[in-house]
């Protein structure tokens, strides 16, 4: 199978210059999306992942099927105001201002193995930050997966000391 023929690439979307990558018809064609949670799967079973850990939204999509055939826990990391229980949180930079992520405080066992999960690899502040707090949480990431990895953006540079691998490479 090849990803990239269930990969849509919409031009200026969501902002002009913008060349957006859409996983919706990875997801809505079942054969392929199973063979993509397959791939993950058989990756994060490598690195000896004892959790998956996720940004929401669209890491949901590959992060928990993941963790459901492993038959291991998934933790949702969230924006602000979507969990119940104490939170932890970091903050982190973006192009234009910033945002802040939040897990569970209580998600993690001391030192569990866990892998990271999302989409796409573009700047890399996103995963970047889920490191930080998983690592915050005393955690370890053994490694960093994603369907997509976008060539020569500062993410690939970022992120790879921490075992990023992706499904994936596509030009920005």
């Amino acid at each position: 199978m090849n990803i990239e023929d269930y990969i849509a690439v919409i031009n200026d979307y969501p902002k002009k210059g913008i060349s957006f990558k859409d996983i919706t018809p990875l997801v809505g064609n079942g054969k392929a999306y199973q063979e993509v949670i397959d791939l993950l799967a058989k990756k994060a079973s490598v690195l000896g992942a004892e959790y998956i850990c996720s940004p929401e939204a669209r890491g949901f999509l590959f992060g928990c099927p993941v963790a459901s055939k492993l038959g291991i826990g998934f933790v949702p990391i969230r924006k602000k105001g979507k969990l119940p229980r104490d939170t932890i949180s970091v903050r982190y930079e973006l192009e234009y201002g910033s945002d802040e992520l939040f897990m569970h405080k209580d998600a993690l066992p001391q030192d569990a193995k866990v892998v990271l999960i999302d989409d796409l690899v573009a700047i890399g502040g996103t995963l970047n930050a889920c490191k930080d707090l998983v690592e915050k949480s005393g955690a370890k990431v053994v490694g960093i997966l994603s369907i997509i990895l976008l060539k020569g953006l500062p993410g690939e540079k970022k992120l790879a000391p921490y075992g990023l691998d992706s499904l994936i490479e596509l030009e920005d």
